[in-house]
């Protein structure tokens, strides 16, 4: 068995596209990994197909040996865009060793400690604020323009069987409502500070949610790069009667993370802009972290499984990065499985309705848990035509 062709597929999925790896064998066996071009990662199906030129002709099935010799090509120009290229192919080569063995990738890494995933519902109402004008049309649901609006929402999560939500900041302080996300170039950039409107309306959300969904409904709330150090201790201070699942933070300094854990009783997740057990290391030896949240699409699965075995002799459970497609909740699943520290699995729901008819099986979605799949490699298939039918909104075409 040999690499015979490496190809990437785009399609459209409203506010971002699905992106796909295809790489097929000479004896027509397929793998599928699913990665993500449109977020700060743009030219990495060009790396993917650069990376990927050297592997034709080489036998598919030893994944570490070809992963050490990708590491190899791009010691001096580490993570970022390499690693994200570098885990698109680790991926799609996993998939291509199950199938080839007739079993699921999560048995390749030990077998499944469950074969249910509690799920939180991803970025609930963010896309509703900041597409308000748009996302009826895409997905079937309601905009966001209101508290009366976000506490419909919490209602919905309920409703669906979903024992957790995770939202972002949404402010009404203006004709248009929006979503804060000055680390993201947004108003307030590059300053980052915070001040007491921001708290304020901060709280006034999440009591917003919290009526509509109930007690048995966890909130999360992620901050994304959106404050420096002193912002987050205010808000993890003043968050704290909402007993959070968790407050998500990005920082690339672990020892900032643990002063703003230390700092207050709400439980903090952080690690999903890290790659591979160097940069996942520093924020466990300091205690920065309640829950350590690993993006399987940017590290690859047997990366991402050697992070878990690392977090969990840490005492440190685990979460996946996990908002785009269903192929990506479908590798994120396979690790959740197979890790005995799994915390919770991220997925998003609001979303195009083409997005089940990509994939030959979606996932199955029972009272806000995942039912894990059994059939080999990931699972499913992905169905080209739909790709075809949904030509991707950005130019990111990249073909051998």
């Amino acid at each position: 068995m040999r690499i015979a062709k490496i190809e990437d597929l785009h399609c459209n999925a409203g506010w971002r596209d699905f992106s796909f790896l295809k790489i097929t064998t000479d004896d027509g066996l397929v793998g599928w990994s699913e990665f993500m071009e449109n977020f700060g990662a743009e030219g990495l199906s060009g790396t993917i197909g650069r990376l990927g030129e050297r592997l034709i002709g080489m036998d598919p099935r030893p994944v570490e040996k070809i992963i050490a010799f990708l590491h190899g090509l791009t010691r001096q120009t580490p993570y970022g865009i390499n690693q994200q290229a570098i885990a698109a192919i680790e991926n799609a080569l996993v998939d291509i060793k199950a199938k080839a063995l007739g079993i699921p990738v999560y048995e390749l890494l030990g077998g499944p400690v469950r074969d249910r995933l509690r799920l939180y519902w991803s970025h609930c109402g963010t896309w509703r604020v900041s597409f308000a004008d748009r996302i009826k049309a895409w997905t079937g649901f309601d905009p966001i323009r209101s508290l009366a609006d976000v506490e419909r929402a919490g209602a919905e999560v309920a409703a669906r069987g979903f024992k957790g939500l995770k939202t972002n900041i949404m402010l009404f302080d203006g004709p248009t409502p929006r979503i804060h996300m000055p680390g993201f170039n947004g108003p307030g950039w590059p300053e980052l500070n915070i001040d007491r409107p921001l708290v304020d309306a901060l709280t006034a959300e999440l009591e917003a949610f919290r009526k509509g969904a109930g007690p048995g409904v966890g909130l999360h709330l992620d901050l994304n790069f959106n404050f420096k150090t002193e912002g987050y201790i205010r808000l993890a201070q003043a968050l704290e009667p909402f007993d959070l699942v968790w407050l998500e933070i990005d920082s690339y300094d672990p020892a900032a993370l643990a002063t703003i854990r230390r700092s207050a009783r709400t439980r903090i997740a952080s690690c999903e802009s890290l790659y591979g057990r160097r940069q996942f290391r520093p924020y466990l030896e300091q205690q920065a972290v309640d829950v350590a949240i690993i993006d399987v699409a940017w590290n690859g699965i047997l990366e991402s499984a050697k992070i878990a075995a690392m977090a969990d002799a840490y005492e440190v459970n685990v979460a996946p990065h996990n908002f785009n497609g269903h192929l990506s909740s479908l590798m994120s699943a396979h690790l959740c499985a197979a890790i005995p520290n799994f915390r919770v699995m991220e997925i998003d729901i609001e979303d195009v309705p083409w997005k089940d008819d990509l994939v030959s099986k979606p996932p199955v979605i029972e009272a806000g848990e995942l039912l894990l799949p059994t059939g080999p490699g990931w699972g499913v298939e992905v169905n080209e035509d739909v790709i075809r039918a949904h030509p991707p909104a950005r130019p990111v075409k990249w073909t051998k």
